[in-house]
């Protein structure tokens, strides 16, 4: 099939790649044209695991291409796939949608034969009823079908979870678009049971649903967590207790500091704006947004603890600052509030991120340092941010030259009576 993926960001990029893998020809659009320079060139534009090999592949296959053109792109295909961003608007927690509309405008235009329009970018429920809308016209009639296909892409999982998904959603009242997706889809689900055919509101809203239930299990835990460390209770006991039931299930009840990224954090919030559209009252999400946001203070009070509320002068090193491991996306990472306290509070900050992220965090006097040895050596504290898996075997016994330097690990990712055996000052999340 001929398919044009406009926007060429996380959630474009890596499914336009991954349906020319599966052997359709796929022409990726964006309007930044560097951007697009750079993919010809095989520079991608994001860190995601696979996803370079994979793109040089295709391309040396002509399966895919890259454009800044938006017209003959479209008017090339047979599915348009709206892939852009719909971040939070500045005044309102509501999904800003300019450019989803923006794209419908330039799909308005060039719709010379029929197409299926399918909204894969994160939208409220009735988005595609108001694209529907605004593509209706006497010359595009019979011309279009829109279509939701809502993605579960995991940051630094992506390919894996496009090749190998839990579940297709696909939303659309028409036959003729529900058995085109379907074909596109065959590939991937043909052994399983897994294409969920529904409405189209129901496909937008259960993507905002799963977002919601998996951050709600993630504050869940972190609020069990607090009480563990209250109760001298190990939080991994407590989650693998739950976890075996299999209602419940063990992942995200991991504990630590927190959610972020692109998805968690604005789609709760953009629920809870859907939500009072239609006067209705979501007072677990909202519970959820206000514990994740107030998350970071209780670690600052740790940190304050641990250290005895003497930061200043102190070295501080961060073994990781993005939000979650096999990733470079920095978007609510709980180092870009704990970062800035320390520096203010006159501490010596630096950060060794595998992924080579430099951000100054506001401020210059943070280091960026390229090698693990070197960020710690000097460290009185060493915060174990992200669970990269090179930190889960660190020699923690002779990472810091200072007699009594101390760990904080955010991801419990190693054993309290290991630590208490070896003499290590190491502290964790509800243990």
């Amino acid at each position: 099939m001929k398919l044009c993926i406009i926007g060429s960001g996380y959630v474009g990029l890596v499914s336009g790649t991954c349906f020319s893998e599966l052997g359709n020809k796929v022409i990726c659009v964006d309007n930044n044209k560097q951007k697009i320079e750079n993919l010809k060139k095989g520079i991608i534009p994001i860190y995601e695991p696979g996803l370079e090999e994979l793109i040089i592949r295709n391309v040396k296959q002509k399966r895919l291409n890259f454009s800044t053109n938006v017209s003959t792109s479209i008017r090339n295909s047979d599915i348009v796939f709206i892939c852009v961003g719909t971040p939070t608007s500045k005044n309102t927690n509501t999904a800003n949608l300019k450019y989803v509309f923006n794209v419908v405008s330039n799909i308005k235009k060039n719709l010379n034969k029929y197409k299926i329009v399918v909204t894969k970018s994160t939208v409220p429920v009735t988005t595609g009823d108001q694209i529907e809308k605004k593509l209706t016209s006497k010359k595009n009639k019979n011309k279009f079908d829109v279509v939701s296909n809502p993605e579960f892409l995991r940051e630094g999982e992506a390919i894996r979870d496009f090749m190998y998904p839990d579940r297709v959603v696909i939303g659309t009242n028409s036959k003729k678009a529900n058995n085109t997706m379907k074909n596109l889809y065959l590939p991937l689900i043909k052994k399983t049971n897994r294409y969920f055919h529904t409405s189209r509101r129901a496909a937008e809203l259960i993507k905002y649903t799963s977002n919601a239930f998996l951050a709600t299990k993630i504050s869940f835990i972190n609020e069990i967590a607090n009480l563990c460390e209250n109760t001298n209770i190990d939080v991994k006991e407590i989650s693998t207790g739950i976890g075996l039931d299999t209602r419940i299930g063990d992942r995200f009840l991991r504990a630590g500091p927190g959610y972020g990224g692109s998805c968690f954090p604005k789609d709760t919030k953009a629920l809870v704006s859907t939500s009072k559209q239609f006067k209705t009252n979501l007072s677990i999400v909202k519970s959820v947004i206000n514990s994740n946001k107030s998350r970071y203070k209780i670690l600052l009070n740790k940190i304050n603890k641990i250290m005895k509320n003497n930061l200043k002068g102190k070295n501080i090193t961060f073994l990781g600052v993005t939000f979650k491991p096999g990733t470079d996306d920095m978007r609510e990472a709980a180092s870009l509030k704990l970062i800035p306290y320390l520096i203010n509070k006159g501490s010596n900050v630096s950060y060794y991120e595998p992924t080579g992220v430099k951000r100054d965090f506001n401020n210059s006097k943070v280091k960026y340092i390229n090698n693990i040895k070197d960020a710690c050596i000097k460290a009185d504290l060493i915060i174990i941010h992200t669970e990269w898996n090179e930190f889960k075997q660190l020699n923690l016994k002779k990472i810091s030259n200072k007699k009594n330097y101390k760990i904080y690990d955010l991801r419990n990712l190693y054993s309290p009576d290991k630590m208490k055996k070896n003499k290590i000052n190491y502290f964790s999340i509800g243990r």
